[in-house]
């Protein structure tokens, strides 16, 4: 039989998915250095390789890979400075669940009007 649920471990499983999230989206930022890195890299090899690769980047699905790099950063970002504060100041550890709405409410701020620019520029011609 399972414990009755309160309040305290729907925060907790909710900060575990948080912090599962944000490793992800971690990962998601490394490759995109890598690949960022290997791109400029092609450079030395003249600009033919270097305007393929740049061209690929131009292809919808390439647009919507664009998209999920753009997930990934920005939601590790914002959450990183919310994990941030909670660490550096344990004072605000009360006021977690709202830190978590500020952010979320922060990161869909900036996330919906520039994913609608990414998909609409990628798929509008």
């Amino acid at each position: 039989m399972r414990p009755a649920l309160n309040s305290e471990s729907y925060q907790a499983d909710r900060d575990r998915w948080l912090r599962r999230l944000h490793r992800v989206t971690g990962v998601g930022v490394f490759i995109f250095l890598i690949l960022h890195i290997s791109h400029i890299w092609l450079l030395g090899f003249g600009p033919e390789p270097f305007n393929r690769l740049t061209l690929f980047y131009q292809h919808p699905i390439a647009r919507l890979l664009q998209l999920f790099l753009f997930f990934s950063v920005l939601f590790h970002a914002v959450n990183g400075v919310r994990m941030a504060a909670l660490d550096f100041w344990p004072g605000l550890l009360r006021y977690r669940r709202a830190l978590t709405w500020i952010a979320a409410v922060i990161f869909l701020i900036v996330f919906i009007p520039s994913s609608l620019l990414v998909v609409m520029d990628a798929f509008g011609d």
